[in-house]
Formats: structure tokens, C-alpha cells, sequence
């Protein structure tokens, strides 16, 4: 997840995304979900924040369960 702090444009986030996978995918890492966006912000603070995390079977059909919150949205 790469979350912006508010002062962010999108299209620096996806390129922070983009340098943050290939490190991850150098490492022998495989990202299985990702959001990069807004999601939490700072006051129209710039730079953003990145959190990774390990996934199984179970947290990743956990991951995919419909969601409703004011900063996400998916599913039924």
C-alpha cells in the first residue's frame, strides 16, 4: 500500500508504487494486492507512506471480502 499524506499528485505515488515493487520483486518478493492512493492524509502534507505486508490463503480472501469504510470500497 502506498498512501499518500494529501499533497501528493497520484501519478508521483504510482511512480513511488512503481520503484517499491521492482525493489520488492528484485528481492524475490511477489506483490499479490495493492492500493496507491489518498487513504489517509496529513494536512496536504507531501510524501507518502508504504506498508507491506506477508499474505496466506486466509489473509489474502480477507484482503478480497467486500469492504465499505469512507476510505475504502470494494465488493458487494
Amino acid at each position: 500500500m502506498v498512501n499518500g499524506f494529501g499533497g501528493t499528485p497520484a501519478m508521483e505515488l504510482y511512480l513511488m508504487y512503481g520503484a517499491a515493487r521492482r525493489i520488492l520483486e528484485r528481492r524475490g518478493l511477489r506483490v499479490a494486492r495493492s492500493l496507491v492512493g489518498t487513504y489517509v492524509t496529513s494536512l496536504e502534507m507531501a510524501g507518502c507512506s508504504f506498508s507491506v505486508a506477508r499474505l496466506d490463503d486466509e489473509l489474502c480472501r480477507l484482503w478480497d471480502a467486500p469492504v465499505h469504510t469512507a476510505a475504502l470500497r470494494w465488493g458487494e
